[in-house]
């Protein structure tokens, strides 16, 4: 049945209405109330529109799209309707009295209670995949003692100075800077807290990160000064937390998920790496350290779960020879769980813009 009589003309004002029933799956607000609905015209029951996502990442824009055709199709008068996708990432809130970085949309801190989690492989995969979606991209490899990005990205020169600022360095379409491309000799470094403080303060103020969506911070494992220092001195959009479904690993999550709650800091949600191995001769399944209990933990503490990552020996290779899986393409096996990731991300950043923010907190001693 149409909507409207037989002897209508389409016009604007009808399809603006109509697209006010549409809603945007992970926000659960119409396009319109959104502001996502741009540049819209209407001659001789044809139709174009340009949709602005919250992020170029967003997983659901297909039915999106599906929903918009049903829509108008339902229209007297209708013929077509021509879409142009667009995306402006939105600001994340952040806490109050915590400052941003010049230019950065949001920060994302990637974190877990203990190492040996691949918690730099989720990070460094993450942020190449955002990238690779269409979103501007920085990564901070925070993990001091241990700087792994440089590696995982192939990216081994120093950078320049221009001033008193620094130039971040570049990988597969990311700026990234590490405590590795300043100290090439990988001699341990023996800091206390202050000092780290202050080496995370200039990578944070002092480079030129430029106009960002996302910052990624691969945050050292547990739940030290280092984070501590870093979390209550940044306005943090939210925290990945990396598991994999071991009971031990689980145990140090319970820890870091506390950890950000304390200091008002959105969890974005969990991610399970190593869930299962997936042998490359016959595809049979191996679940190593269990399974599932990724799963359970953020159904615990009633967080969003975002998604599980197989153990695969590609994944290793890439990253020892400088080259993330996800820069191969969406269509390698190997790769889709961290797109799959990515938007997860990209939507769970999305829905926390639209929350009211977070009030001021006493600092942890």
């Amino acid at each position: 049945m149409a909507i409207f009589g037989k002897d209508k003309k389409l016009t604007q004002e009808q399809v603006l209405d109509a697209l006010r029933t549409v809603q945007e799956p992970e926000l659960g607000r119409d396009l319109v109330t959104l502001n996502m609905v741009k540049n819209l015209a209407v001659d001789d029951g044809r139709v174009w529109v340009t949709i602005n996502l919250t992020t170029p990442a967003c997983p659901l824009k297909d039915k999106m799209e599906a929903d918009v055709r049903a829509t108008l199709g339902r229209l007297e008068g209708f013929k077509d309707v021509t879409i142009k996708w667009e995306a402006t990432v939105p600001s994340g809130r952040g806490v109050e009295g915590r400052s941003g970085v010049p230019g950065v949309k949001n920060i994302i801190a990637v974190a877990s209670g203990k190492g040996g989690v691949g918690k730099t492989t989720v990070a460094v995969n993450l942020a190449v995949a955002l990238a690779r979606l269409g979103a501007t991209v920085g990564l901070l490899d925070a993990d001091v003692y241990g700087p792994n990005v440089p590696t995982m990205l192939g990216v081994n020169d120093q950078p320049a100075a221009r001033g008193e600022t620094i130039l971040p360095l570049e990988g597969y379409g990311v700026r990234v800077m590490s405590m590795g491309f300043l100290n090439p000799e990988r001699k341990p470094l023996i800091w206390r807290g202050p000092m780290l403080h202050q080496v995370l303060q200039q990578f944070l103020r002092r480079v030129e990160w430029g106009e960002l969506d996302y910052l990624v911070i691969d945050l050292p494992p547990g739940t030290g000064d280092v984070q501590l220092s870093l979390i209550q001195t940044v306005a943090l959009t939210g925290a990945v937390i990396v598991t994999t479904p071991s009971v031990v690993a689980l145990d140090d999550v319970h820890k870091a998920i506390e950890m950000f709650r304390q200091v008002k800091v959105d969890i974005l949600g969990v991610v399970e790496n190593m869930s299962y191995f997936l042998c490359p001769h016959c595809g049979q399944r191996t679940e190593i350290f269990s399974y599932g209990e990724g799963k359970n933990t953020a159904a615990k503490f009633q967080v969003p779960f975002l998604g599980e990552i197989p153990l695969h020996s590609n994944v290793r290779l890439y990253g020892d020879t400088g080259k993330p899986v996800v820069s191969l393409g969406e269509d390698l096996p190997e790769a889709k769980p961290f797109y799959a990731l990515a938007r997860q991300v990209a939507a769970a950043i999305s829905v926390a813009a639209l929350r009211e923010p977070a009030a001021p907190i006493v600092q942890i001693q």
